[in-house]
C-alpha cells in the first residue's frame, strides 16, 4: 500500500464524513408520518466514514517499511468508486433507494474483485430490499421509493 495515497484517501474521506454530518443536522428531524427522522442514515453514514477514515489515517503511522516493496495504488479502482459514489448521490431521489443502491453495489463489488456474479447481485439485492424493508417499513422511516413513469 502506498502511505501517501492512504493518507490522503483517509483525510479526504474524514472530511467528506464530516461534510454528512454538518449537512444532515439541517435536515428536518422528522418527516410526516414517520418516527425515524429522514437524518438519520446520512448521520449514520458520516459517523461511520469518520471512524474508518480516522482508522485508515491510524494504520498508516503503523506501516512497515519494507525496502525494495512498493505495492501498485490503485487509481482506477479509486475513481471508478468515487464516480459511482458521487452518481449514487445524484440519482437517489429520481431513481429510488433501492435501484441506486444495488446498482452502486454491484458496481462497487465488481470493481474491487471481479467475477462471482451470482454472490454479487444475492449481495446487493438482499442488501437493497432488506434495508428498505427494515427502514421504511418495520421503522417507520421514509426513503425514496421506486420511480414512476
Amino acid at each position: 500500500m502506498s502511505k501517501t495515497f492512504d493518507r490522503f484517501a483517509g483525510i479526504t474521506f474524514l472530511l467528506i464524513g464530516l461534510l454528512f454530518v454538518l449537512e444532515s443536522r439541517k435536515i428536518s428531524e422528522s418527516s410526516y408520518g414517520s418516527e425515524v427522522g429522514p437524518d438519520i442514515f446520512p448521520i449514520g453514514l458520516g459517523i461511520l466514514l469518520i471512524l474508518l477514515s480516522a482508522r485508515l489515517i491510524y494504520e498508516t503511522f503503523r506501516y512497515q517499511v519494507n525496502q525494495g516493496e512498493m505495492e501498485k495504488v490503485q487509481y482506477g479502482k479509486f475513481i471508478v468508486l468515487f464516480v459511482s459514489a458521487v452518481l449514487y448521490a445524484a440519482l437517489l431521489e429520481p431513481l429510488g433507494y433501492v435501484i441506486t443502491t444495488f446498482l452502486f453495489l454491484v458496481i462497487a463489488f465488481q470493481t474491487m474483485e471481479r467475477g462471482k456474479w451470482i454472490q454479487t447481485l444475492v449481495i446487493a439485492s438482499v442488501f437493497s430490499f432488506g434495508v428498505y424493508y427494515l427502514f421504511a417499513e418495520f421503522l417507520g422511516g421514509s426513503l425514496p421509493g421506486f420511480p414512476v413513469f
